[in-house]
């Protein structure tokens, strides 16, 4: 069995189409087909059931893709694995982070990290909270940056970055947009523009208000920040936000204000695998972040 026979099998399997895979490929048809055909007879098997132009797998088959993502998962680990410990400044770091930490925080601390290592090459990926934790403790991703960081989830190590305030993002025309501070009870009788059900940042929200007597009034769900802030820029409601969010992009027809009755706040922080010690170039950047924010906080003291 030949690892290019293996990648064929894979990328026929995923696009269940010769010809897609092929074309994925970059290689002839016929090329596919005949290391397929070798494969088959090798193992004695059929993997796929040919139906016209279409494939798909059989049960057999769906068995042996399994084994094979995760044998080709094993050889390109090696492969950085031995790159990593040749020359970690030249290795790729695979990083999670959520839609509240993109426009600002990543950004920074990657250019940052950029500068002094030039030639680390970054593998971006976007997702939700408890996405990135599964994606984490599977595997998929060295590490994530998250607000807040999981307190109960024994298969990741966290790591305090800094804490953060959440504030409060108006309609410029609202009643309290001239205010300097408001207590979080002021907004008790506002419609609430929230994350959808089972996001974290609708919890802290929520969990917050609960706290202080009362319920928010949800009116509109954004699926993503810059969305909950179209819809109070739209006079739809009121939301409260992660004050990095609002660094560089104040919505237009908004203000933003300090909650102070009670301090709203989330942990930011960055985690690993607990069961897996990080290659040389995750390594270097997961400690490069940091001392990049116990820097930061030793300017701010």
């Amino acid at each position: 069995m030949e690892l290019r026979q293996i990648q064929y099998f894979i990328e026929v399997a995923k696009r269940e189409h010769m010809t897609d895979a092929a074309d994925a490929l970059h290689v002839a048809q016929s090329a596919v087909s005949r290391q397929i055909v070798n494969l088959e007879a090798e193992l004695g098997v059929n993997l796929f059931i040919r139906e016209g132009r279409n494939i798909r797998l059989t049960h057999i088959g769906q068995m042996f893709l399994g084994k094979m993502e995760q044998a080709i998962d094993v050889i390109e680990q090696a492969k950085r694995e031995i790159e990593e410990n040749l020359d970690p400044r030249k290795g790729t770091v695979r990083i999670g982070f959520p839609s509240s930490l993109a426009a600002y925080l990543l950004p920074s601390v990657v250019s940052a990290f950029r500068k002094e290592y030039p030639d680390v090459n970054f593998q971006l990926h976007q997702g939700s909270y408890h996405y990135l934790i599964d994606r984490v403790i599977r595997g998929d991703i060295d590490m994530a940056l998250l607000g807040p960081i999981p307190k109960e989830e024994p298969r990741v190590k966290s790591e305090i970055l800094f804490l953060e305030n959440l504030v409060a993002l108006l309609p410029a025309n609202h009643t309290l947009a001239k205010k300097q501070s408001i207590a979080l009870a002021d907004l008790r009788h506002d419609a609430f523009i929230l994350s959808p059900q089972g996001y974290i940042l609708r919890d802290l929200v929520v969990n917050a208000c609960k706290q202080h007597g009362f319920e928010p009034q949800v009116g509109f769900e954004g699926m993503d920040i810059d969305a909950i802030k179209g819809l109070v820029s739209a006079g739809l409601g009121v939301t409260l936000l992660p004050e990095i969010t609002l660094i560089d992009s104040l919505p237009r027809s908004t203000v933003k204000i300090v909650v102070d009755e009670p301090r709203v706040n989330r942990t930011v922080g960055i985690i690993i695998p607990k069961d897996r010690v990080l290659m040389p170039t995750e390594l270097l950047f997961y400690e490069f972040v940091r001392n990049f924010f116990d820097r930061l906080s030793g300017y701010q003291q």
